[in-house]
């Protein structure tokens, strides 16, 4: 049986960085068992001090860290070390190296990264955007997207809009669904990156059925019937062919690797 063990993510700012990491890290093991506890904003020795003795009287107990102030990450690495608690610092490494390749100092700032600047109110404005123009809502300025994601129901285009806006993307996604027009400046659009998503018939049937037995409404036999969203899909990819729009199967794919192969797609488009 495998051992759990106690993971501890202690940042000096929201620990969004580190989590993302750790999800990244953690991935790579199949048989990690574990607890995960996380602390935010530590900026102090004593602040240090709780959780080192907090790790000391837990067995199995691992430190994460994104600390860049210097003295205060070393003294994590030290009283770590004192009590022999596994501790590794994510961010201090990368720093020295890029500080030497571009031959300046860092600033070693807590929060840098959340500084508000051009980008921070880029991706503001594309959330608010992408909300707005969540499933079909406000067509009228389509053309102000850099996204626009067509696709029959539960073929991930609110989530993956809302990580692209998140990434600075303003992105509207437009449900197709039997019998009703798609705007008509969408043929026209040459400034937006079109995007069409299909899944698997079998895979939305099911997503489907869950979804109306939480809604409790047996009105929706057609919306659900296999045969019928075998038609949806295969209308849908009639459609994208038809306007040489790029497709995107996300049966298998994660939000993430959806939005990451539209990002690659925009970047073609880009460069053409």
């Amino acid at each position: 049986m495998n051992e759990k063990y106690n993971v501890y993510l202690v940042s000096d700012s929201t620990g969004e960085t580190l989590d993302r990491i750790f999800l990244s890290l953690k991935s790579q093991f199949a048989n990690f068992d574990y607890v995960k506890k996380e602390f935010a904003f530590i900026r102090t020795e004593q602040q240090i001090d709780k959780i080192i003795k907090e790790c000391n009287k837990i067995e199995n107990s691992i430190i994460l860290y994104t600390i860049v102030e210097t003295k205060l990450a070393k003294y994590l690495a030290s009283q770590s070390e004192n009590f022999s608690v596994p501790c590794f610092g994510v961010l201090g490494n990368l720093i020295l190296s890029f500080s030497k390749l571009l031959n300046q100092k860092a600033i070693h700032k807590p929060s840098a990264q959340h500084v508000l600047d051009e980008d921070y109110y880029k991706r503001i404005e594309a959330i608010q955007f992408t909300m707005s123009h969540d499933d079909g809502k406000k067509v009228d300025d389509i053309n102000n997207a850099d996204v626009v994601l067509l696709g029959v129901s539960r073929t991930s285009k609110t989530p993956t809009s809302i990580y692209l806006a998140n990434r600075g993307y303003k992105t509207v996604n437009i449900p197709l669904v039997l019998d009703q027009k798609i705007p008509e400046d969408l043929y026209s659009n040459t400034t937006s990156c079109i995007v069409g998503l299909v899944a698997d018939p079998e895979r939305l049937s099911d997503i489907r059925r869950n979804r109306v037995a939480i809604m409790q409404d047996q009105n929706l036999k057609e919306y659900t019937d296999l045969e019928s969203i075998k038609k949806e899909v295969e209308n849908s990819k009639k459609l994208f062919k038809k306007n040489s729009w790029p497709v995107i199967d996300v049966t298998r794919r994660s939000v993430e690797e959806t939005a990451a192969s539209i990002l690659k797609i925009i970047e073609i488009k880009k460069n053409k």
